[in-house]
């Protein structure tokens, strides 16, 4: 089992910038796929970024990709994303996920995150 904690979500104001964190426990990430996807209250969940088991690779949402960069430190167990030029689009719940595989598609993962809460003002 691993558990996932997020963390660093709050209110910031467009054009700013954020790095949020996820903690794990229970395993070590090394060998786990790691994932970020956002949520909005009535629509469903949205894939943002990922990284690969090995740490080598990344992949990207066009709607973040160029302005959002996932990375993991092994010795911490924490996986963060750092997004910066926000836009109020980007308000949304966001949750970290771990799994086996390589994905964008939510339903590959198998552990969860509670979520933390960004809101870009305009």
């Amino acid at each position: 089992q691993v558990q996932l904690v997020e963390s660093g979500g709050g209110l910031v104001q467009a054009g700013a910038s954020l790095k949020l964190s996820c903690e794990a426990s229970g395993r070590t990430l090394s060998g786990l796929a790691m994932a970020w996807f956002r949520q909005d209250p009535g629509k469903e969940r949205e894939f943002v970024g990922t990284i690969s088991g090995s740490g080598l690779n990344t992949y990207y949402a066009v709607p973040v990709k160029g302005r959002s960069t996932i990375s993991r430190d092994i010795a911490k167990n924490t996986v963060y994303l750092q997004m910066n030029s926000l836009k109020p689009e980007d308000t949304a719940r966001y949750y970290c996920s771990a799994g086996r595989t390589y994905s964008t598609i939510a339903s590959q993962y198998d552990y969860w995150g509670q979520g933390t809460e960004l809101t870009v003002s305009s």
